[in-house]
This record gives C-alpha cells, sequence and structure tokens, in this order.
C-alpha cells in the first residue's frame, strides 16, 4: 500500500469535501430539527455521497472509455476544475455558492428533502468530489490494494463529515467567523497545489505519449 499517495487522497478528499465548510450550513438546515431527525439526516446524507463517491471510484474509468475520453484529458480538465474550486476557497467565492442551494432548499419544501439534496448532493459528493474520486481511482493502476485504500480514505472522509454534522454547532461556535475564514482559505490553497499536482501528471503524460 502506497501511503504517501493514500495521505494525498485524504487531503484531496478531505479538502473537496470540505467538512468544517458545511458545518454551518448543516446548523442553518436542520435547525428547525430535533435532534434525533438531524441525526438521521446527518446519517442518510453521509450514506448517500459515499454510494456515490463508490460508485465514481468503480465506475469513473469506465465510462471514460464509453464517451472515447482519455485519462490524461481528463486529469488535466479535472485539474483546472479543482484549482477552480480551490480559487473559489481561497477567496471565499464558494461558502456563498453552498448557502445558495442551501436556501433553494429550504425554500422549495422546508427542509424535507435536505439529506439527499443539498447535503449529499451537490455539497458532499459534487462535481469537485466526484471528478477528484475517479482522478485518484485512474492512478491506482488495477492494484487493487491501493483502489481498497481509496474506497477505504472515501469512507473515512465521510465518516469524519458525519462527526463533524453531529458536532456542527459546537465547531460553529468555537471557530468563528474568522477562524472558518482562515481555514477555508488554508484549504483552498492546498487544494489548488494538489490541481496543479493533476494537471501537471495529465500534460506530461500527454507530452510523454505522443
Amino acid at each position: 500500500m502506497d501511503l504517501n499517495f493514500l495521505t494525498s487522497a485524504f487531503a484531496t478528499f478531505f479538502v473537496t469535501i470540505d467538512p468544517i465548510g458545511l458545518a454551518p450550513i448543516f446548523v442553518a438546515l436542520t435547525q428547525e430539527l430535533t435532534a434525533a431527525d438531524r441525526r438521521k439526516v446527518a446519517r442518510i446524507s453521509c450514506l448517500i455521497a459515499f454510494i456515490l463517491l463508490a460508485l465514481a471510484a468503480l465506475g469513473g474509468k469506465a465510462l471514460l472509455g464509453v464517451l472515447g475520453i482519455s485519462l490524461d484529458a481528463f486529469r488535466i480538465a479535472g485539474g483546472l476544475f479543482l484549482f477552480y474550486m480551490g480559487f473559489e476557497m481561497l477567496f471565499e467565492l464558494r461558502q456563498p455558492r453552498r448557502h445558495k442551494h442551501a436556501d433553494t432548499a429550504v425554500g422549495i419544501d422546508h427542509v424535507k428533502n435536505i439529506a439527499a439534496f443539498p447535503l449529499a448532493i451537490p455539497l458532499m459528493a459534487g462535481p469537485g468530489a466526484i471528478t477528484a474520486t475517479i482522478l485518484l481511482a485512474s492512478k491506482t493502476q488495477g492494484n487493487l490494494v491501493n483502489f481498497l485504500g481509496i474506497i477505504a480514505t472515501i469512507f473515512l472522509v465521510v465518516a469524519i463529515t458525519f462527526i463533524t454534522f453531529i458536532l456542527a454547532s459546537t465547531i460553529t461556535r468555537a471557530l468563528g467567523q474568522m477562524g472558518r475564514i482562515v481555514v477555508t482559505r488554508l484549504l483552498g490553497l492546498i487544494l489548488g497545489a494538489l490541481a496543479v499536482q493533476f494537471i501537471a501528471d495529465g500534460i506530461k503524460s500527454l507530452v510523454g505519449g505522443s
């Protein structure tokens, strides 16, 4: 098992899912629910997100093959997308967009289906997390141990997200507005660096194969 690879994978999943950034949104979406209902929403949303990301890891590469998209091209395109996400986090553009999704859910059905939308989709298993999952799963290159490590890493980050949801009120109060901004910008910088590495790997592979 490549521990360096799995450490990088954990950092990528943690930043793209961003449990800390989701904590205040979870509080806002579930403030009218009982404690038992909040736990149920947390459990269902995390289960849906894990299943979607695991399916992306299992079938993402095959889907790209059906569409005629090379992994190197997807690495470059996915890296650019993740870089944009990092840019959003660095300059505090991501949180307002997430709150917009949350407001839509509240307005349409008064938090009846918030476990599936917007918590699981698109806030946890959104385009960024799915893109990162396909990219990282493709880098295992048939190594079953590393692939299972990717699935375990997804599970670990989703489990951390579940714990964050359960403790969301406490975390939000402890961090405060300034603390959340600092953490979000630091994670955005890390995601930007990881995205550049994806792009560089894709370009290097394309040039080497031409």
